[in-house]
C-alpha cells in the first residue's frame, strides 16, 4: 500500500515538471505478488504466450534446483547490465524478475529500468514466496 502510494506521488510529480516544461528522468520498476504473478501465467494461452518476459536472476546453481514455470532466461543479477539483451525485450516489453528472496532481483529491477525499460517488475518475496505458496516448480530438462 505504502509503495502505491509513493508511485503515485512521484507520478503526480513527473506530471507536474512536465506541465511545467521540466523534464523527468525517473525510472521506476513495479512490484507483483507471487499470486499476481500465477494468475498472470495461468490466464496466458499457452507459457510462451504470457505477454512478458520471467527472467531468474538467480546463479545457475541456485536455478537448476528449480524454477517458475514459464521462465524465459536465468541471468545472475550482477550480469544483467551486461547481458540484458539476451532477455530479447524491447524498452516497452514486460520484464518480470525474480531471485530467491526478492532482494537481488529488486537490483536487477532497478538495473534495467535505468536501462530503459518502462517495464520492469520484481516479484516480491520470489522463490520462497512461490514456494511457501505451493506453486509449481519445474527443473532443468523438463
Amino acid at each position: 500500500m505504502k509503495i502505491r502510494t509513493i508511485l503515485s506521488g512521484l507520478m503526480g510529480l513527473s506530471l507536474a515538471l512536465m506541465v511545467l516544461g521540466g523534464s523527468v528522468s525517473a525510472q521506476q520498476t513495479y512490484v507483483l505478488t507471487v499470486q499476481e504473478l500465477n494468475r498472470g501465467l495461468q490466464k496466458a494461452p499457452s507459457l510462451q504466450q504470457k505477454g512478458f518476459f520471467l527472467i531468474d536472476v538467480r546463479t545457475g546453481d541456485e536455478h537448476m534446483t528449480g524454477f517458475i514455470p514459464g521462465t524465459d532466461g536465468n541471468i545472475d543479477f550482477r550480469e544483467i547490465g551486461r547481458r540484458h539483451t539476451e532477455i530479447g525485450a524491447k524498452p516497452d516489453d514486460h520484464i518480470v524478475v525474480y531471485c530467491q528472496s526478492g532482494h537481488r532481483s529488486n537490483i536487477a529491477a532497478e538495473t534495467l529500468a535505468g536501462l530503459g525499460y518502462q517495464y520492469v517488475y520484481n516479484v516480491i518475496g520470489s522463490m520462497n514466496a512461490w514456494a511457501e505458496a505451493g506453486y509449481p516448480v519445474d527443473f532443468p530438462g523438463r
